[in-house]
C-alpha cells in the first residue's frame, strides 16, 4: 500500500508527536508547581505578618511626651498612672532641668519616665501672634525621639504631660497595621471649630498619636528643613502633620485617641463611647473628675483600675432593654450605668448628652461638636438615674462589675428607677482579634431575674448572629 511505502518518515513524525506531547505535559507540571508554590509563599508571608503584628509589645514602642519644667510637678500624676516602669521606654522633653533634677532625674520616681533637655530651638523662625516659641521644642520631640537610638523599634507615639494613654489598649491598635509601612494614626477635636481652624487631617497632639518607625525615621531626617518653612503656624501639632503631608503622608483616624476639646462635666462623651477600644484623655486639667466625690488624679485612678481587669472593655457601650419596667439600660462598661425611665430607639441611647461646655466661646462654630449629640431632657424627672462604678472582682472565667447609685431623677412613679440602690454586671474578659478590630460590633446584654428589689443584675454577651438591638 502507499503509505506503508516509507515507514521511516512515519516513525520520525510519531517520535516528534511524542517528543512535543512530553514537553507539553512537564510545562504544564512546571506551572503548576509553580502557582502552588506562589500561593505557599503569599500564604506565608501574610501568616508571618499577622505573627509580627501580633507580637507587638511595649518593647516595641517609644514614647516622646511634651512637657516643661512648669507644668511637669504637677502633672506627672497623670503619667504615673500609666507608664509601666521596666517596660516602656522614652522620656519626658523639657526645657531645662532644676537643680534638683541635674543632681538626681527623677530620682525617688522610678514609676516616671526619664526626663530630657530638649535642643536649643533660638535659630528657628516664630511669626505667629501671641505664640509661643515652646511649639518648635515640642514640635521638634519627634526627631529628637527618634533620635534617642533605641533599638527594634515599631512605633513612635508622641502625647502631652497631660495625655493619659492606655497602653494595652494602643498596643492593640498597633497591631491592626504593618510598622514597615508608612503611617501617621491619630485623631481631630471633638470641636468643630477647633478642626475648622487646624485642619481635619491633622492628628492633634493632646489626644496623642503614632508614627510607624519606617516613617518616623525619614520625618526626623528631613523635620528641620521642614519647619523652617512653617513660622507662622501656632502649634507643635500643626507642624509636625505639615510635614508628614510634604511627605506625602495622610491621617489614619483612630477614634479611641480623645483630645477632650471641652470643659466641665465630661460624662456625656465617656458614656457614650465608639465601638473601639479608648487609647487616650486629654485636657484633665479643664474638666471635672469623671467620678463623683474625688480629685481628678483619684477618678482617673478608679478608671485604671477597671483597665487593669479589662482594658478593651474599658467604656464599652451596650444597650438592653427591661420589658416589665420598660427601661432603657445603657452600660459604659467600668464607668457607669444609665438606667432611662422609658424604652428609647437605639440611635437615642448611643447619642451623646451635652453634659460639657465649649472649648472656646466665640460664633456659632464653637457650639458645634463632630458627633451626635443631644441636650439633656429638660424634665429632671425624665433624665436617667445615673450609676458609677464602686468595685470590682475577677474570677477564672467572670469579671463582676458593681454601680452604686449617684444621681437620681425626680419621678415616684412606681416603675422608677430610683427604687435601685446598685446594680451588678457580668461579663467574661474582651479579647478582641484583629479582625474583630477591624470590623468592631457592638455587644448585646440581658436583664437578669432580680435576686434583690433594690439590685439589678445584667449580663453583657456576644450578640447572636442575626440579633437586633431593639425596644419592645
Amino acid at each position: 500500500m502507499q503509505h506503508l511505502k516509507n515507514p521511516t518518515k512515519t516513525q520520525s513524525l510519531i517520535s516528534f508527536i511524542l517528543v512535543c506531547s512530553s514537553f507539553g505535559v512537564v510545562y504544564l507540571l512546571v506551572s503548576l508547581l509553580a502557582v502552588r508554590t506562589s500561593r505557599v509563599v503569599h500564604v506565608v508571608h501574610s501568616s508571618s505578618s499577622q505573627d509580627v503584628a501580633a507580637r507587638t509589645s511595649l518593647d516595641h514602642v517609644v514614647f516622646g511626651i511634651a512637657s516643661s519644667m512648669k507644668s511637669w510637678p504637677k502633672r506627672k500624676e497623670y503619667t504615673k498612672l500609666w507608664w509601666k516602669p521596666n517596660q516602656m521606654r522614652g522620656c519626658v522633653f523639657v526645657e531645662s532641668l532644676s537643680a534638683e533634677e541635674e543632681q538626681g532625674n527623677n530620682i525617688g520616681s522610678s514609676s516616671l519616665p526619664p526626663l530630657c533637655v530638649s535642643e536649643d530651638t533660638s535659630r528657628f523662625r516664630y511669626t505667629y501672634r501671641g505664640g509661643s516659641r515652646s511649639a518648635i521644642r515640642v514640635a521638634r520631640v519627634v526627631a529628637e525621639t527618634v533620635a534617642l537610638n533605641h533599638s527594634d523599634v515599631r512605633w513612635y507615639v508622641f502625647g502631652d504631660d497631660d495625655t493619659v494613654f492606655f497602653p494595652e489598649n494602643l498596643l492593640k491598635i498597633l497591631s491592626k497595621y504593618d510598622h514597615e509601612l508608612w503611617y501617621y494614626i491619630g485623631a481631630h477635636s471633638e470641636s468643630y471649630e477647633q478642626n475648622r481652624f487646624f485642619g481635619f487631617g491633622m492628628a492633634f497632639g493632646g489626644a496623642g498619636f503614632a508614627i510607624s518607625s519606617s516613617l518616623a525615621k525619614v520625618l526626623a531626617k528631613v523635620f528641620d528643613s521642614c519647619i523652617e518653612r512653617y513660622p507662622h503656624l501656632y502649634g507643635s501639632d500643626s507642624r509636625v502633620y505639615s510635614c508628614l503631608t510634604e511627605l506625602g503622608v495622610g491621617l489614619t483616624h483612630e477614634p479611641g485617641f480623645h483630645q477632650v476639646d471641652m470643659h466641665g462635666n465630661m460624662f456625656g462623651l465617656l458614656a457614650a463611647h465608639p465601638v473601639t477600644p479608648l487609647l487616650s484623655l486629654h485636657h484633665m486639667d479643664y474638666t471635672d473628675p469623671i467620678f463623683p466625690n474625688m480629685t481628678r488624679t483619684q477618678a482617673l485612678g478608679r478608671l485604671f483600675e477597671a483597665a487593669s481587669v479589662d482594658s478593651q472593655r474599658m467604656l464599652q457601650q451596650t444597650v438592653c432593654y427591661d420589658r416589665w419596667y420598660s427601661w432603657t439600660i445603657s452600660v459604659s462598661w467600668g464607668y457607669a450605668v444609665q438606667v432611662f425611665p422609658n424604652h428609647m430607639f437605639l440611635p437615642d441611647a448611643l447619642s451623646v448628652q451635652q453634659t460639657f461646655r465649649q472649648w472656646k466661646k466665640g460664633n456659632p462654630f464653637a457650639a458645634a461638636f463632630t458627633f451626635n449629640k443631644k441636650d439633656p431632657h429638660p424634665d429632671p424627672c425624665k433624665r436617667p438615674t445615673i450609676f458609677h462604678l464602686d468595685s470590682l472582682s475577677s474570677g477564672e472565667d467572670v469579671i463582676i462589675s458593681n454601680y452604686t447609685r449617684h444621681y437620681q431623677n425626680c419621678s415616684y412613679d412606681p416603675a422608677s428607677p430610683r427604687k435601685l440602690e446598685a446594680i451588678k454586671v457580668v461579663t467574661n474578659k474582651l479579647d478582641f482579634s484583629i479582625k474583630q478590630l477591624q470590623a468592631p460590633r457592638r455587644q448585646c446584654c440581658d436583664v437578669l431575674p432580680p435576686t434583690a428589689s433594690d439590685l439589678m443584675e445584667i449580663a453583657i454577651r456576644e450578640c447572636k448572629e442575626d440579633e437586633l438591638i431593639h425596644m419592645h
